[in-house]
């Protein structure tokens, strides 16, 4: 239990610090820099729900530890761009701006979907041996306005509100990722078995 809170705790270091960057400089520098916290993830071996979730039934995750995972990622996550935020005001406005952009809505759940695609194609083709599906994802998923559960639970800590899009964010990310792993796993490719992040 330990090693999985430290680990997913790490992971939304990782998340955070990207995010940190892409509310500081913006685009068009900001995304690709940012990639910078997914590689480390999967390099670290670290706990991120984002990248975890398309495999559960791949690598026999149990649900309690995705839960875990999810739970520590949003609450570390939170607290982290807390800091940022109370250390960086402009970092906070920024935040905040761009959560009045956020809506609970049916658009907003398609682009968490589609952002959940990406990181499932991401990791994927990581654990095929190659950081290209990281280094072109993730800037791929932010230019496209695409929207990210523990990225977007960082920005609201950094502007210190809540938005409830942010349960919209996670069951896309979940329903993107796993339904990409099932439609692999119909054509009979099955994700490589190495363990990464």
């Amino acid at each position: 239990m330990g090693e999985l809170v430290r680990k997913s705790i790490l992971a939304s270091l990782l998340i955070g610090l990207g995010n940190f960057v892409l509310l500081k400089i913006g685009t068009p520098i900001g995304p690709f820099l940012f990639a910078l916290g997914l590689l480390g993830v999967c390099v670290l071996g670290a706990n991120l729900f984002t990248g975890k979730c398309g495999f559960l039934f791949e690598d026999n995750i149990k649900a309690r530890d995705l839960l875990i995972i999810l739970v520590v990622n949003l609450m570390s996550g939170y607290l982290l761009g807390a800091v940022f935020g109370l250390s960086d005001p402009d970092l906070a406005t920024t935040a905040s701006s761009k959560i009045s952009t956020w809506a609970f809505s049916f658009p907003f759940l398609v682009k968490a979907i589609l952002c959940g695609v990406v990181m499932f194609v991401a990791v994927y083709v990581y654990r095929k041996g190659s950081p290209l599906g990281v280094l072109i994802g993730v800037p791929l998923f932010i230019f496209a306005g695409f929207q990210h559960c523990i990225a977007n639970v960082i920005t609201m800590g950094a502007a210190l509100s809540f938005d409830w899009s942010i349960v919209l964010a996670v069951a896309g990310n979940f329903v993107g990722s796993i339904v990409t792993w099932w439609l692999l796993k119909s054509n009979n490719k099955k994700p490589s078995d190495s363990v990464v992040e």
